[in-house]
Order: structure tokens, then sequence, then C-alpha cells
């Protein structure tokens, strides 16, 4: 599993192993969540009398409002699902070009080339995305949201390179790359990604307005004090553990090939680990949701992303953990190297997890509210 490792079997077994814990935990949690909500939906729509509707309790009083576009940025939110729309579909499209060896993992440069160019293509996917729920939050400024949605993730990527690489040149390191390189690499990106981005947002725009099953009401509904566990930074910090523990162990892999040059060749396991983090993120990011709108907070929008991103910090701080325990690093440069490279991945990660909760979670609340009767 990893070249010159003599305890493969173990890597193996250790893998099959979270597996099975991460497939056992999202059917179990799948189970009780299709339960309760079967019971709560029947309950709903048994009551006949006019008493028995005024006492209603739990999520269906809040369905008209449940499906009130985010009043706090919401071009803010329609760009980072966007960019973790791209991000994922591109890591995927990656590891499928891995497993069908038309790319060679083992060779570190062409691998990091072929997910840069199949991200820039992926911008068609990211601009459709952004668009779709830009149109659906009702707002204008489409080209304003779709320009954003092209240039944020890579002008952030690149700031905090550029930033790195003035200490490498201060140093003179072998490693550091010239200003006009850089420069030209970002300009090939705005001038490629962005009118790619543009013909996403074309159809996204040019798309039917996403229907939902419930109409919502003028005047927005008064919000009761929430428990613990269902507001931040709580929820985030419980959402965020199950994501990151379902790949903790395949991390370590991840982070030896990176930084202890060992090869990470086996990309089938990361594939399926990756599809078992998106459903993980799914699962936690409903269960919140439901636990939220039970309390009868209808502002799920934000919070359904943030739960499942905060596993980005989760991520950042395990790769703290290793650059104490497993790397010799020598100097403040190479660690500043090391954490603003794990920081880019962190963030990448972030928004890969918050995507997959959100829209997880719209999916969610559509389906639920459509399955009840609302007068």
């Amino acid at each position: 599993y990893l070249v010159g490792s003599p305890d493969d079997e173990i890597h193996y077994f250790a893998i099959v192993n979270s597996l099975m814990i991460v497939v056992f935990l999202t059917g179990a949690v799948a189970t009780i969540m299709i339960r309760t909500l079967k019971k709560d939906i029947a309950g709903y729509n048994e009551m006949q009398t006019i008493e028995e509707a005024q006492e209603e309790t739990g999520w269906k009083l809040v369905h008209g409002d449940v499906f009130r576009p985010p009043q706090s940025y919401p071009m803010l939110l329609c760009v980072l699902v966007g960019s973790g729309a791209q991000i994922g579909s591109a890591f995927f499209a990656t590891l499928l070009a891995s497993m069908l060896r038309m790319l060679n993992p083992i060779k570190k440069g062409q691998a990091l080339t072929a997910v840069v160019v199949l991200y820039v293509f992926c911008g068609v996917i990211g601009g459709y995305v952004s668009a779709r729920l830009y149109k659906f939050c009702d707002a204008k400024a489409w080209k304003r949201n779709t320009i954003t949605t092209a240039l944020a993730f890579p002008a952030v990527i690149v700031s905090m390179f550029m930033v790195l690489n003035i200490f490498l040149r201060i140093v003179g390191a072998a490693t550091a790359v010239s200003f006009l390189t850089v420069f030209l690499i970002f300009l090939l990106w705005g001038c490629v990604a962005t009118p790619l981005v543009f013909v996403g947002s074309y159809f996204g725009y040019r798309a039917d307005k996403i229907e939902v099953p419930t109409k919502t009401n003028q005047i927005a509904r008064f919000i009761p004090e929430s428990p613990y566990y269902a507001s931040p930074p709580i929820s985030n910090i419980l959402a965020g553990m199950l994501p990151f523990g379902s790949v903790c162990i395949e991390l370590f892999f991840i982070m030896s090939a990176l930084w202890l040059h060992q090869l990470y060749y086996i990309m089938g396991f990361l594939l399926a680990v990756v599809t078992i983090l998106g459903a993980t993120c799914a699962q936690v990011a409903c269960v919140m949701c439901y636990l939220q709108l039970c309390v009868e907070d209808h502002r799920w929008w934000w919070k359904s992303f943030f739960n499942c991103a905060s596993a980005g910090v989760y991520l950042f701080l395990y790769s703290i953990w290793f650059l104490a325990s497993k790397l010799e690093l020598v100097g403040i440069l190479p660690v500043m190297v090391y954490l603003t490279y794990m920081s880019m991945i962190s963030l990448a990660f972030a928004l890969f997890c918050g995507t997959v909760g959100y829209v997880s979670c719209f999916w969610f609340t559509r389906r639920i509210y459509g399955a009840v009767k609302v007068d």
C-alpha cells in the first residue's frame, strides 16, 4: 500500500475496518432518521381538526419560512457552494483518470498538473451550481456572482502562494518561483476558467428556478432560543468530527506520501474513502438540519454549510499534530511552507464537505416538506 512499508496487510485491514465502521454508522443514522421522519409525517398528516393543527409542534411549524432565501450574504454562500462543487468534481475526475490508467499518481508533478487542468475544466459545473442557487435566492447581480465564483478560490490560493514566495525569494530558496510565472498562471487560470464558468452560469440561469413544496410567508417567524447542540459553535464541532473521522486513517497514508517521500498508488481505495466521506457529510448534515428544524430554527442555509465545512478545521489541526510528531523540519521557513500548503488543502477540503452538507440539506428539506400536507 505504501511502498517501503513492511506492514501492508495492517494498512489494508485498517482501511477496510474504517470503511465498515462508517458504512455501519451511515446505515444506523439513516434508519433512525427514516423511522423518526415516517412517524412525524404520519402524525402531521393525520391532524384533521383545526384545534390539532393549531397545537402542532416541531419542524412542520416553520414550513412557511424554511425556504426563505438566506438574508445574510446570499452571493457569498452561492460562490462557496459553487467552488466546492468545482473542487469535488475535479477531484473525482482525477481519481477516475488514475483508476483508468490515464494518469500515473506516482509522478506527483503530472498528477498535480492534471488536478489544476481538471479544476479549470470543471468550472462549468461550479458556474452552473452557483447560478442555480443564486437564481433561487432571487438576486440580480448575476455577472458579479459568476466572476466571483470563477476567481475567488484561485485568488485566495495564489495570494497565499505569493506571500510564501516572497519569503522563499528573500532567503534564495531553489523552490522560489518568479512573480511573472505566478501572474501568468493566474492569468491563464482566469482567462480559461472564467469563460467556462460563464458557460455553466448561462445554462444555470436558463434553467427553471428550483421548485419548493411550500410557500414562503411575507413576515419571518420568530425564532426561539436554540439548545446548545443545535447552534454554533457546538453544532459545528460535533458535526465536523464524523466526516473527519471517516478519513483520518487514510489521511495518515496521504500525508506520508506528501511529506515523507513515500508512494501512494492505490486510487480505488481513495475513491471509496471519498465516496464514504460524501455519504457521511450528507448524513450528518441532514441529522443536524432535522434537529435544528425541530427547535423551530429555519435558518439552516449557512449552518448546513459550516456544520460539515468544520471538518477542514480538524484536518488543519491534524496537520499540526503530524508536523509535531512525524516531521523533523529544521528552521522557520520549512514550517511556513508546510503550514501554507496544508491550509490550502484544508480550505479545499472544507469547501467540498460544506457543499455536500448544503446540497444534502436542500434535498432533505424539499423531501420532508413535500411529504406533509400544508394548508
